[in-house]
């Protein structure tokens, strides 16, 4: 076990996992602030920021905002896991972005509710990513401008995080005033051609499954009090050295698609002790939904239900043309969840689609966007180099 998992563990032991982004991030000597937000209908998001890097006297330096957004199961800390050189919330804040990282309802640092018990049956977990994208990023993307008192800002989306975009310009339009570029990594709307072997099997009976779950009380898929667990079995099966750490990797690989060469064991304890992060088993059935339904369409509440929310029987399309933000499409050709012709269809129907870039690995996969060794130089760069062009565009970018 190599010396900065050993510490990380140590740390996890001594102060808690609810405690470990923060530490962790000025551990590394930088500055960390923690904000909370309330959504309109009651939930208490988290949002972390990094004004800047970890030389102070760039701290009074006029920064663009960049906020990224976690995927499926993940949270902010997916952005700072890989330390400083290698997680991307570092490296764009030491290249002059005041760097904004959001945690939708249900996640780990977002699991709060002004009246609902995330652990006492399943009210506070109705929602899929139809709410995330359509209340949560506003909210949040909201209170970030306010707070850095700026207009505009760009967004880094993975996964799921692309996915709620997609929904928030789809049914908020305005929003697209406010972003300045979207870089998608591993972008997720269409799921006709994923190779995801649990989403297929289970994309049939997404609806039946979920309100199943309803009925007997449960809302939230792998409960975060297994947390516990996920650290002892990463610290004791899946470290350096140990017998499992194989079988480990291919559970890993299994979801996010199968790439040894971009992926370090040595911090499967880390991964681990942070992930899954919480999500509701809604947003899962809403991706069954779409993968067996051939379509990007708001949640299936089933047709009573249906007419009642939206006014129709059936559930309505996400409108892709009315995504009018300037749209950076990053796929690889190895992705089991964003297969290329997905990519493919979703990129034709956005309305302001500026690049779509294949990474130029054939075994780079799902997971590598934000765990991968090589992450820094076949994607992040690239991401940066468009901010900065689309900065230029507008005369607003201020080198540090």
């Amino acid at each position: 076990m190599s010396l900065c998992v050993y510490a990380f563990l140590r740390r996890v032991k001594k102060e808690g996992i609810s405690t470990f982004l923060p530490a962790l991030v000025r551990k590394y000597g930088y500055p960390l602030e923690e904000h909370r937000v309330t959504t309109a209908d009651g939930y208490i998001l988290t949002v972390h920021r990094i004004p800047h890097g970890r030389d102070a006297v760039n701290g009074t330096v006029e920064r663009p905002v960049v906020f990224i957004m976690h995927g499926l199961m993940s949270s902010s800390a997916d952005w700072v896991l890989m330390g400083p050189n290698k997680g991307l919330a570092y490296i764009l804040a030491e290249e002059g972005f005041d760097v904004w990282l959001g945690n939708a309802r249900g996640t780990r640092y977002s699991r709060q509710h002004v009246k609902l018990n995330p652990d006492s049956g399943a009210e506070f977990w109705n929602f899929s990513w139809d709410e995330i994208g359509n209340i949560d990023l506003p909210t949040m993307i909201d209170y970030a401008l306010d707070k850095a008192n700026k207009k505009r800002l760009h967004y880094i989306g993975h996964s799921q995080g692309t996915t709620s975009f997609w929904v928030m310009c789809s049914l908020r339009p305005d929003y697209n005033q406010k972003i300045i570029s979207m870089n998608a990594l591993a972008p997720v709307a269409y799921l006709t051609h994923n190779k995801c072997p649990l989403i297929n099997q289970l994309a049939p009976f997404s609806t039946v499954f979920e309100k199943l779950s309803k009925v007997i009380g449960v809302g939230e898929i792998l409960p975060i009090t297994n947390s516990k667990i996920m650290r002892w079995a990463g610290e004791k099966l899946c470290s350096d050295n140990a017998l499992f750490q194989e079988v480990c990797t291919d559970i890993v690989f299994l979801i996010g698609g199968w790439n040894s060469l971009e992926f370090n064991r040595t911090m499967l304890p880390v991964i681990l002790a942070h992930t899954p992060a919480g999500a509701s088993i809604r947003q899962f059935a809403h991706y069954g939904q779409v993968a067996h339904s051939d379509t990007f369409r708001r949640f299936n509440h089933l047709s009573y239900w249906n007419y009642k929310i939206y006014g129709t029987w059936d559930p309505p399309l996400y409108d892709l043309s009315q995504v009018k933000a300037p749209v950076f499409l990053r796929y690889s050709l190895s992705d089991p969840l964003a297969h290329i012709d997905d990519v493919k269809r979703l990129a034709k129907e956005l309305g302001n689609l500026k690049a779509k870039t294949s990474i130029p690995m054939t075994s780079f996969s799902h997971l590598d966007f934000i765990w991968g060794i090589d992450a820094k130089k076949l994607v992040y760069d690239h991401v940066i180099a468009d901010m900065r062009r689309m900065e230029e565009s507008l005369f607003i970018f201020h080198p540090v």
